[in-house]
């Protein structure tokens, strides 16, 4: 297997990217194309999902990911983006066999609805096997060199974000002994540390910027790292002001299009529309520099999200 072991992007210092935001926001999509940007120049990485969606597979047009890391994308220049799609039911089985060497018996327990029980009575339990396996991802090594030079995640939306992160850290504290604090330490440890960077993904949006600036709050509480916030879908500026209906009347006709009154007054209307919504763009991009965090902001793809919309929103970010 192609291990990597040269440092992390310069523009993007960590090796476990989470990637959240409000539902709606594109996070998956960028999620995408940043591990794509961080697989550019010949290197691997690991793009993992945790909801059961299979938006990864969708957005690639792959058939559904299993529960095994499969190679879904280059880059031109030898780069390596695999994807995994986590079930909490086979990591189960996976942490049972590697810290209770069950083997056999954890499939037994499988069939018996063990498994769903067990996630049922300790519902963070699920949470803590998720973080678990993209812990594993991302400090994984063979022959002393890491496995992936990054890990990215298409975590759960901005509302959950933080009960999904800080979920070990809880088990941590509840846990007196055995393997479940262990892991539990090690996981909080690395979210928690310079390896780990949330990205917070947002349209420029009443919503969704309030519900980045809601979560960057709670973030902090945690003191989770907290990465880049990423505007998704933004367009320049297009007007500096309103037209005036008599320059429109004669930008029509110079154009040899009809300029009657009702055509004038209706783009009329139109142009003080988009220079209000780009007015309240504006104002929301100051309230997000305010927050203090560096801000990337992603081209609007025309064609939308297919293979190539995800390199060039690749390219914005590397």
């Amino acid at each position: 297997m192609q291990t990597t072991s040269g440092p992390v992007h310069p523009g993007w210092p960590a090796r476990l990217h989470v990637v959240t935001g409000k539902g709606g926001t594109g996070k998956t999509t960028v999620a995408a194309a940043l591990a794509l940007a961080l697989a550019a120049g010949g290197h691997r990485t690991l793009l993992v999902e945790v909801e059961g969606r299979q938006g990864i597979a969708q957005l690639f047009g792959t058939d559904p990911l299993p529960y095994q890391e499969r190679r879904i994308a280059e880059t031109g220049d030898g780069g390596q983006v695999l994807a995994l799609a986590v079930d909490p039911e086979q990591a189960l089985l996976e942490y049972l066999d590697r810290f209770y060497k069950l083997g056999a018996a954890g499939r037994v327990l499988r069939r018996l609805g063990a498994i769903d029980f067990a996630t049922t009575i300790a519902p963070g339990m699920r949470d803590v096997l998720l973080t678990g396996k993209i812990k594993e991802a991302t400090t994984r090594t063979e022959a002393g060199r890491r496995v992936y030079r990054a890990v990215v995640l298409d975590a759960p939306p901005a509302g959950r974000i933080g009960r999904f992160l800080n979920v070990t850290a809880e088990t941590a504290r509840l846990a007196k002994v055995g393997p479940i604090k262990t892991q539990s330490e090690g996981v909080a440890a690395l979210l928690r540390s310079p390896m780990t960077q949330v990205h917070l993904v947002t349209l420029l949006e009443e919503m969704p910027v309030q519900e980045t600036v809601d979560t960057l709050a709670e973030l902090g509480e945690l003191r989770l790292p907290i990465g880049r916030i990423i505007v998704n879908a933004a367009q320049p500026p297009l007007l500096a002001a309103g037209p005036t209906r008599s320059a429109l009347r004669a930008g029509l006709a110079a154009a040899g299009l009809p300029a009657g009154r009702e055509v004038v007054a209706g783009l009329h209307a139109e142009a003080r529309e988009h220079l209000a919504r780009e007015q309240r763009q504006a104002r929301l991009r100051e309230e997000l520099a305010e927050l203090g965090h560096p801000i990337v902001e992603l081209p609007l793809l025309a064609g939308g999200a297919d293979r190539a919309g995800l390199g060039t929103l690749a390219a914005a970010l590397g």
